[in-house]
């Protein structure tokens, strides 16, 4: 068996212990090891065993990750994500499907402040979706609303995924942020425009508030200042050069903290769960990428990546319709997979293809994240649907399910925009860097 067959076996396997339910961190590492000694001879397995875990979490850069996390859980604790709904809601809350539009608009200004899907997700759900079930929303809109806008948590910047492909591909974190704002943008009109589709093809989704004044919105269009400044503070900061990403989540961690204090919620008991939270969730991810270290020292040693880079100029295949098979394997992939380990295991050997074919990988990048978003609202496995009926427990699935067709429409108009329209995601890295 030739060096790429062997790694091509290795990929499946690692996809077959997952479906068994190992976890991915340890299918990877299992894999990655067990297939390193099948190539270079077992003797070999103490070289990786001892260099692979430290050599993926030794860099400085991957202190952001810890940071990004900290400033999501004391910003949730701080009470912003009900400030950015009643923020929303203010603004749009007295249109047909207006509170479903808040929680998308919300959803994208705390994934702003989060840069995780499924925090922003629990954090919303908690905060819209009784709010919707009181006003008479349909569970086939209020539910899947919130599902598919807190994805919106790994795409716009500070998103936890985008600084993971960074490290991985060696991209600028700032510029794959910068990327991201207008893909963000785009995302969150064509949420809110599934919505308006809906309830104009189904009235019986949703029952119209009542208008209010001015004078009655402003106060809670003016309690979501401290999100807006966080935000500024530090997407702003890196756009102008003032700080590199991991200074900005300090800054950003600093600033969160200092708003619950503030806010007077800087208790012992919240410092204590906040810093909790940060740490199992920094440990999941540390855990996968140990893992997906070990698995790229195999994948690297069978010369994979060179092999289908081979197969692909010898097909003679347009780039485009690499680029769309592409997609599509990521889009099934999705379907089983979250999306954290979905890139860890797929990109070391996609992204020299994606190079070689003369791709812009940061283009590229967001391309991923937004298929990524795909697989968080996509059965069997979608991630955002489980937390939902989590808070939720009495909605059927099947409600959800069918109630998401619209918002992956959506999605899949906007892969279409984004891939003929490259310059929507290329064009502010340009401006600022």
């Amino acid at each position: 068996m030739s060096d790429p067959l062997i790694g091509v076996t290795g990929f499946a396997v690692s996809l077959l212990l997952v479906a068994l339910r190992v976890p991915i961190a340890l299918a990877m590492a299992v894999t990655g090891v067990v297939g390193f000694g099948i190539v270079n001879g077992f003797s070999t397995i103490g070289f990786i065993l001892g260099s692979g875990p430290f050599e993926s979490m030794f860099p400085y850069s991957l202190s952001v990750i810890p940071l990004f996390l900290l400033m999501g859980v004391f910003a949730s604790h701080s009470r912003m994500s009900s400030d950015l709904f009643g923020a929303a809601n203010a603004l749009v809350g007295h249109l047909r499907g207006g509170l479903a539009i808040a929680s998308i608009g919300a959803c994208a200004g705390f994934g702003a402040i989060c840069g995780s899907s499924l925090a922003t997700v629990a954090t919303m759900g908690r905060v819209a979706l009784p709010e919707m079930r009181r006003a008479g929303y349909d569970d086939q809109l209020s539910a899947p609303s919130i599902a598919a806008a807190g994805t919106l948590g790994v795409l716009i910047p500070p998103s936890i995924l985008l600084v993971i492909y960074g490290l991985l591909t060696e991209q600028s974190i700032g510029r794959l942020f910068s990327a991201a704002i207008i893909p963000g943008l785009l995302a969150t009109l064509l949420y809110s425009l599934a919505v308006t589709l809906a309830v104009r093809l189904r009235s019986d989704l949703v029952q119209v508030s009542k208008r209010r004044s001015w004078a009655e919105r402003l106060p809670e269009l003016r309690s979501a200042w401290p999100a807006a400044l966080l935000f500024i503070a530090v997407i702003g900061g890196i756009q102008v050069g003032l700080f590199s990403p991991t200074e900005a989540a300090a800054v950003g961690a600093g600033g969160a903290i200092l708003i619950a204090a503030i806010r007077r919620v800087l208790t012992r008991h919240i410092v204590t769960l906040a810093m909790w939270e940060t740490v199992s969730m920094t440990g999941m991810i540390f855990f996968i990428m140990v893992g997906a270290g070990l698995f790229n020292y195999f994948i690297e040693t069978t010369g994979l990546p060179q092999f289908l880079i081979g197969l692909i100029e010898a097909s003679a295949l347009p780039p485009l319709a690499v680029l769309f098979l592409i997609m599509l394997f990521y889009i099934l992939l999705g379907c089983f997979m979250d999306a954290l380990s979905m890139i860890l295991l797929t990109v070391p050997f996609i992204y020299p293809v994606i190079v070689a074919m003369g791709f812009d990988p940061i283009w590229f990048g967001i391309l991923i994240v937004t298929v990524a978003e795909l697989g968080l609202i996509t059965p069997p496995i979608g991630m955002n649907l489980f937390v939902i009926q989590g808070i939720a427990p009495d909605i059927p699935s099947s409600k959800i399910v069918r109630g998401m067709v619209p918002f992956l429409f959506a999605d899949c108009v906007r892969l279409v925009v984004l891939i003929a329209f490259p310059g929507l995601v290329l064009w502010l890295p340009s401006v600022f860097f």
